[in-house]
């Protein structure tokens, strides 16, 4: 494979990664929302709840893609193995 493949790859495999965290911590916040705190608010203010749930769990998962992507950058050699997205064009005047 090549570095652009290998670049198309980890794009994707990070962007599921950083989606499954999401779903994960929304999931695991609400069950302990259910459990232990919807019975002592009252019913106005539930729905207060699940909208800090779903930004909480946006947060937990950019908290945890930082974290594993700046672990991954120590251990591989970007240069080696990617390409870049993004390139200077060479401007000739």
């Amino acid at each position: 494979m090549n570095k652009k493949v290998n670049t198309l790859f980890f794009i994707l495999g990070a962007t599921a990664f950083n989606i499954l965290i999401a779903v994960i911590s929304f999931l695991l916040l609400t069950i302990l929302y259910a459990r232990f705190l919807m019975d002592r608010i009252p019913e106005s203010g539930r729905s207060w709840g699940f909208a800090l749930i779903f930004i909480s769990s946006i947060a937990i998962s950019f908290m945890v893609y930082r974290a594993v992507l700046k672990f991954l950058l120590t251990k591989i050699d970007i240069e080696k193995y990617f390409d870049p997205i993004f390139t200077r064009k060479n401007i000739k005047k």
